[in-house]
């Protein structure tokens, strides 16, 4: 969201982001479920942001008593668009009981797929909300076409692909590419390359289960509750020597490792993982990503297969192995599927396109005529 508005912001737009405040004396208290924190007002990179102190958090639900002040304040001097980010449970709620003082865009990132009760009790008042959107954007077509309650609203769903600023992985720093010559030379090659969060649906125990039958080492860039099983489960394996942790990285680290990388092994096995902004990363740097054909999520569709990378079934170690295999020895393919990468991240998945098919939207919306907002049930 923080890269949308600023690159909205630098093609003209006046943007105000409101979000909750999840810092206090300069320590994140996110998951702190008592621990209120104060307002705060700033702007960055020409983008208002209010950071809405919060009172409590129960059960990710954010209690901020400025909510009912800010739409007071709002409706008195109403914006051209609201954009909600879901799922958002406190911003959720806030707009399904306050009337809306502007056509409603909702980006739909993902469905609650683990924390049922949650999202049933959060059901009616998100189908309110969707109900009055304008326009609601997914990420892919892939999960828009998978999406139970996105089928509700149907005629109205747009796809808006997620975009980064490319700059740094197109066009890496000195920095960077040192630190690419640093992890060859501490690690060899192939060097394969996880990143993300060590939770359930990213599947890294298939990342593990497939190292014994590929050459070379595996980088794990994250943190996460996993992050024990996973060891256990590499030194039953006999390779944990070949497992080199990467808790937290600088961005030029991670750079660097993108650029070292024979592929970005990225094996997520639930429809949790949405998109995976992290493929965008690896393929803007011409790293290939070996992906998975998770039904209705739009991860295989953010890197395509034979373009950008590979796919192969879900929860198959064997076929991890097979295609990481083929990518350490056919050196040509290896080669095409870089190039690939970088000409499907930098045409589909650079902020400046996500930015520019923002506004366009809202153009339309805004448009005398445009489509009401009723709940559509077919």
């Amino acid at each position: 969201m923080a890269t949308l508005a600023r690159a909205q912001a630098n093609l003209g737009a006046q943007v105000t982001v409101l979000c909750v405040n999840h810092e206090r004396s300069g320590r994140d208290v996110t998951w702190s479920g008592l621990a209120p924190t104060g307002t705060r007002v700033e702007t960055q990179d020409r983008v208002l942001v209010v950071r809405l102190g919060r009172l409590a958090s129960v059960a990710k639900l954010d209690v901020c008593a400025g909510l009912v002040g800010f739409f007071g304040r709002l409706r008195k001097s109403p914006p051209d668009i609201v954009h909600l980010h879901v799922p958002n449970p406190t911003m959720l709620l806030a707009l399904a009981t306050a009337p809306i003082p502007a056509p409603l865009i909702v980006t739909y990132h993902s469905d609650i797929v683990l924390q049922r009760l949650r999202a049933a009790a959060l059901h009616v008042f998100e189908r309110r909300v969707l109900g009055r959107a304008a326009r609601i954007l997914c990420t892919s077509p892939k999960y828009a076409e998978g999406s139970t309650e996105l089928s509700r609203y149907r005629r109205r769903v747009e796809v808006l692909p997620f975009g980064i600023d490319l700059e740094p992985y197109v066009s890496p720093s000195p920095a960077a590419l040192a630190e690419r010559d640093r992890l060859l030379r501490a690690h060899g090659s192939p060097l394969w390359l996880c990143v993300g969060r060590l939770v359930y649906y990213k599947g890294l125990k298939n990342a593990v289960a497939a190292l014994p039958h590929v050459p070379g080492k595996l980088l794990m860039v994250g943190t996460g509750p996993l992050r024990g099983p996973i060891e256990r489960q590499a030194s039953a394996l006999g390779v944990a020597q070949r497992i080199v942790w990467l808790d937290r990285v600088s961005p030029v680290e991670l750079q660097g490792a993108y650029r070292a990388a024979t592929a970005l092994w990225f094996p997520s096995n639930a429809r949790s993982e949405a998109f995976g902004l992290v493929q965008v990363e690896a393929m803007a740097s011409g790293c290939p990503v070996i992906n998975t054909a998770i039904s209705h999520s739009g991860v295989s569709w953010v890197s395509s297969h034979g373009e950008s990378g590979l796919t192969i079934p879900v929860d198959d170690p064997a076929a991890l192995a097979r295609a990481a295999r083929l990518l350490a020895t056919d050196h040509e393919l290896r080669d095409r599927l870089a190039a690939g990468a970088v000409r499907r991240a930098t045409t589909e998945f650079d902020h400046r396109v996500m930015a520019r098919r923002s506004l366009a939207l809202y153009e339309e919306v805004m448009t005398p005529g445009a489509e009401p907002y009723a709940l559509e049930t077919s």
